[in-house]
């Protein structure tokens, strides 16, 4: 199937009967992260040196899934309000709390348990992409050194199951080298967007298969460090390195 075509794909009720079934029930609350993303593009940009490469390798239709590494407590904000199109964030459950949870909710971002299934989660992506919309996901599963040395199934699942482009996508600068999971970078600091090439993946049918997923996820990450490799090369800025001792995800 050509890029075109895929892009023009409708998601209309016979994507939402296939199996695992989605209905409107399934779909993040989305009224503010079309509009509200652009304050936090203004602030962002008030407050740091931006660089934002290779956005049109993410289709400007149709459903897809950009793909990042990990590594600070900037990557979900960054990916969010530096896409061109509005992008609902598989985002763990422990930030929805507060005012911090309240604001997730509102912008469409997806809670998800990790570590366990989460079948809400998943239903709520997969009606994401098949009302032909921007999925993000995090494949290593929380913050770390960002070196994909893990990847979780989740993206490769979803990309089988729906047939969304993969976009893979590398963030830097966004935790300074030693700097604890929680940190912001100073003032002034230069954060790294940057796209690959994208994926295509063939819809599968229910049921998915292991072998099918594993293969997918490997291709996945191969995308993804080379745009890492891509991005570090042309900026000359490095992954931070392993997380302090002690410290969560």
């Amino acid at each position: 199937m050509s890029t075109t075509a895929r892009e023009s794909l409708p998601a209309g009720p016979r994507g939402h009967a296939d199996l695992p079934r989605t209905t409107r029930r399934d779909a993040p609350v989305s009224w503010l992260l079309r509009y509200g993303r652009w304050f936090l593009r203004a602030h962002l940009h008030r407050r740091f040196d931006i660089r934002v490469e290779g956005v049109d390798y993410l289709p400007r239709r149709g459903p897809a899934i950009v793909v990042t590494n990990h590594i600070g407590y900037l990557d979900g904000p960054l990916v969010a309000a530096m896409s061109r199109r509005p992008v609902h964030v598989l985002t763990k459950h422990e930030m929805y709390r507060g005012r911090t949870g309240h604001f997730l909710t509102l912008t469409g971002q997806i809670p998800v348990h990790r570590g366990e299934p989460d079948p809400a989660a998943v239903r709520s992506s997969l009606q994401v992409l098949r009302e032909g919309k921007v999925l993000g996901v995090f494949p290593e599963g929380g913050r770390g050194a960002g070196d994909l040395a893990s990847m979780r199934p989740g993206a490769a699942y979803f990309a089988l199951a729906t047939g969304a482009t993969v976009v893979p996508a590398t963030v830097l600068g966004t935790r300074l080298a030693g700097g604890a999971l929680e940190s912001i970078p100073p003032h002034g600091s230069r954060l790294v967007l940057w796209y690959g090439p994208p994926l295509t993946f063939a819809q599968q049918p229910w049921p998915r298969r292991t072998v099918e997923v594993r293969e997918a996820t490997a291709r996945i990450r191969n995308a993804m460090l080379d745009t890492m490799r891509c991005a570090q090369d042309a900026t000359g800025m490095e992954l931070p390195g392993p997380v302090p001792e002690g410290a969560s995800s």
